[in-house]
This record gives C-alpha cells, sequence and structure tokens, in this order.
C-alpha cells in the first residue's frame, strides 16, 4: 500500500530542482504529507500539479509560490562548446546524469533527458551553461522528460554517487593504515 508521501511523490514532475527549499521530490513530497509546507513550491509543476496534490491531499489549491520561482515552458540547458574548459563541475550538479563529459574534454547536455533544474548553471566557472526554452534548441523535445523516467534517473546517479564516496572513504582508510602500519624488518619502504 502506497503512503501519502508515495501518492504525492507520484504527483510531482521529478526534476529534482530544489526550488521547493527541499533537497529533491521526494523530501518535498514528504513534508507535504506530514503538513510541514504547502503545495505550491514547485515551479516546473505549475498550476497543474497544485491542482493536483490540492485534491489528493484536500487542501485548498493555491498559486504558485513567486518565492520559489515561476511557472513556464520547459527549459533545457545548453553548453556553449566554444567557451567549455571541460572542468567537469557540471557533471555531479545534475541530478540525472544528462550532461556526458570527462574531466579536460567538451561536455554537452543531452536535450532529451534535461529537466530543466538549472542546478549545472551555478557550479560551471566560465559561464557557458544558460538555459533556453525546449522549443529552441534543436533535438529538444517540448515536453520535459516522463516523471518516472526522471525518477530513475535521478535515484540511479544518487546511488552512484553514493557508492563511490564510500569507495573513495575505504581506499582513503585503507592508505591510512597502511601509512601507519611499520614495514617489516629487513624491508625498505
Amino acid at each position: 500500500m502506497q503512503s501519502l508521501a508515495d501518492e504525492i511523490d507520484a504527483l510531482l514532475p521529478q526534476t529534482q530542482c530544489t526550488r521547493c527549499g527541499y533537497a529533491g521530490c521526494r523530501p518535498y513530497a514528504e513534508a507535504i504529507a506530514r503538513g510541514e509546507t504547502e503545495i505550491n513550491h514547485c515551479p516546473p509543476g505549475g498550476a497543474a500539479t497544485i491542482a493536483a496534490l490540492a485534491r489528493l491531499t484536500g487542501r485548498a489549491p493555491l498559486p504558485l509560490d513567486p518565492a520559489n520561482g515561476v511557472e513556464g515552458p520547459h527549459q533545457v540547458a545548453v553548453i556553449d562548446e566554444g567557451r567549455c574548459i571541460g572542468c567537469a563541475k557540471c557533471l555531479p550538479s545534475c541530478p540525472v546524469d544528462a550532461i556526458i563529459g570527462a574531466p579536460r574534454f567538451l561536455h554537452t547536455v543531452v536535450a532529451a533527458l534535461c529537466t530543466g533544474c538549472e542546478l549545472c548553471v551555478a557550479p560551471c566557472p566560465v559561464d557557458c551553461i544558460v538555459m533556453k526554452p525546449a522549443s529552441a534548441v534543436p533535438d529538444a523535445p517540448s515536453a520535459a522528460p516522463p516523471a518516472e523516467l526522471n525518477r530513475r534517473r535521478f535515484y540511479a546517479h544518487r546511488e552512484r554517487t553514493e557508492r563511490r564516496a564510500r569507495e573513495r572513504a575505504a581506499q582513503l582508510a585503507a592508505r591510512k593504515l597502511a601509512a601507519r602500519t611499520p614495514a617489516p624488518s629487513g624491508i625498505r619502504a
């Protein structure tokens, strides 16, 4: 049986943009379910999501809170490839891995996967990432990716990021232990 938070989360667009003030769609859904926040803090979902949340929760529909942003057409990130320095600072910030690249190499956005969250813009040290309406970007779909795809990609991104952090911590711990362990007598380090 689904919890109220599960039902609320299913109605959210899963852009993981954090504009609601929470670390993603699921934490926002949980806060709504606990009655800790209003249902009108999701700009990507806009009026349609607010209406659906109102029906589900029995709360009055409210206008989108302008402190969280404005409702608008689907946007996608675009990297100016001539200015990209390959720093890779945008890669970890994308919650759905819509940016492809590697350190010291050119990066690009897979427009069909971009949720329009804008989280990649701030980390770019050379300001080569801009948000554009999807209608102005060749090969970009006019609508945002389906919420379920966004959710799956977000959880895969998070799991991979957490696994890498655990692996790095284990490597560091092993190196520290090796550095403290004296070499057997007769063997030079």
